[in-house]
């Protein structure tokens, strides 16, 4: 596992899809993941310092977890399939139990953004990103 920060965000509010760019801790390696407007703006909001009047939809995830005394541990980007990143929250518990829940690396970031919670990628999704990023 690498861990990884967010590094780049880029919005085109005249797409639909977006970029947000992954970096090597303590690397050079770039993992580019295509996500959705709405959480590109989320992540982006956040990193901003943007308050809303009202909580958005990580926001209220956020306070939900926050008030159930859990928090989100790490978030793990852990499998690229047919071009489609899957990746894991790890949530703890206020039992402190460990949970591990599918979610999408966009939502995971979002979160992770919130919590302060590190990123990690397997090295071979960044292996496979490369090769193809190569190909292009």
């Amino acid at each position: 596992m690498i861990e990884m920060e967010l590094n780049k965000i880029v919005i085109d509010e005249k797409r639909h899809d977006q970029l947000i760019a992954l970096k090597e801790k303590n690397g050079t390696r770039i993992l580019p993941i295509v996500i959705g407007l709405n959480e590109a703006s989320a992540i982006k909001l956040k990193i901003s310092g943007f308050n809303p009047p009202r909580p958005l939809t990580h926001d209220l995830i956020y306070l939900i977890l926050k008030d159930l005394e859990a928090t989100i541990e790490k978030v793990i980007i852990d499998k690229l399939e047919e071009n489609t990143f899957h990746a894991k929250i790890v949530m703890k518990t206020a039992k402190g139990e460990l949970k591990t829940i599918d979610a999408r690396p966009s939502d995971s970031i979002a979160l992770a953004v919130r919590f302060h919670a590190p990123i990690f990628v397997e090295d071979e999704i960044i292996k496979q990103s490369e090769v193809f990023n190569k190909n292009k």
